[in-house]
């Protein structure tokens, strides 16, 4: 059992760090080929904080595990949200600019309501799971035309999105961009191979569902990066990526992590996810619209107080699995 314990946390670490790898080798190649550090902030840098769960969706899914990669989606936006932005908001009050994120936090909120939805049911098909990835690619590609054609007609002024930019990695040469792009890609799949195996065996050891070990272990690891790029953002007094890193993740954790268990293994899905996890994700969603909106848009703040009610949701989760654990 400790060895498995040892696997799990060393794999965790191992995916974390080869996901972070992964990003600077390619968004290296990226600036070496010609490509704007604003699209590659916008795209490379962004989904790379997503890059484990949906490594894990994919091998938890194909290993015939899918409540592994749906506890791992919703309780990572769960954790994001609720721990994640909470702790931030407590460290230091954010306050918002970016038009960008205005836009996409009732995006998140609707596109929480589609995944609720899909999952409502106990039963997650493949064409639910195709949606899902469709409205990915429809996302990025609305958000890169919507962001070009805006830098095209006067100065790029968005907040978020310059701080997206400037988040992108310094060039380096193209031999140590192709090391580390295949550092990440090899390390990627391997780290995510044994650490669903070690929490599937865990999960047996201990008589805990695949479900509640996505939501638990498995979400609050590959949220750490959040959480990190989280408190560098305000460090830097970078308020908007701060919140923007929490939302994008979010909606990527949805379209693009969730619909890998529906396009990889659809079928029933632990009845759980759907009457407890999915609403309370739903839940902590329409706290942060509720709590970002009851402003006025010219004043949109998160303050401490409203940090320390989402951790007090994010606590309140964690003793609801458990205490039911003991049932």
């Amino acid at each position: 059992m400790l060895l498995q314990i040892f696997i799990l946390l060393v794999s965790l670490i191992a995916l974390v760090w080869s996901a972070d790898k992964f990003v600077l080798g390619a968004s290296s190649l990226a600036r070496n080929i010609g490509i704007s550090p604003m699209i590659i902030g916008l795209t490379i840098v962004a989904m790379g904080s997503s890059a484990p769960e949906m490594m894990i969706a994919g091998t938890a899914s194909l290993q015939g595990n899918p409540d592994t990669a749906i506890g791992n989606a919703i309780g990572s936006n769960i954790t994001n949200i609720a721990l994640v932005l909470g702790i931030t908001a407590v460290l230091h009050p954010l306050s918002v600019s970016s038009s960008t994120i205005k836009r996409e936090i009732p995006l998140v909120l609707a596109i929480t309501c589609i995944a609720y939805w899909f999952v409502s049911d106990s039963y997650f098909s493949f064409v639910e799971g195709l949606i899902l990835i469709l409205g990915f690619v429809a996302y990025i590609l609305t958000l890169l035309i919507i962001t070009l054609r805006r830098s095209k007609t006067h100065p790029l002024d968005d907040a978020m999105v310059l701080e997206a930019e400037q988040e992108v990695p310094d060039a380096l040469p193209t031999p140590t961009s192709l090391f580390w792009l295949t550092v990440g890609i090899i390390i990627l799949p391997l780290s995510a191979t044994y650490l669903v195996d070690a929490s599937v065996f865990i999960a047996k050891a201990f008589g805990i569902s695949d479900l509640v070990i996505g939501l638990t272990v498995i979400a609050i690891g590959t949220s750490l990066p959040e959480l990190a790029a989280s408190i560098m953002s305000i460090v830097k007094k970078e308020d908007d990526l701060a919140l923007g890193n929490i939302i994008g993740s979010n909606i990527f954790n949805i379209l693009a992590v969730l619909s890998l268990a529906g396009l990889i293994a659809p079928g029933s899905i632990d009845p759980e996810a759907s009457y407890r996890d999915a609403p309370y994700m739903l839940g902590v969603t329409f706290l942060l619209f509720f709590l970002c909106f009851t402003r006025r848009l010219g004043n949109f703040k998160i303050t401490r107080l409203n940090g320390v009610m989402l951790l007090v949701s994010f606590v309140a989760y964690q003793l609801l699995l458990f205490s039911q654990l003991k049932h």
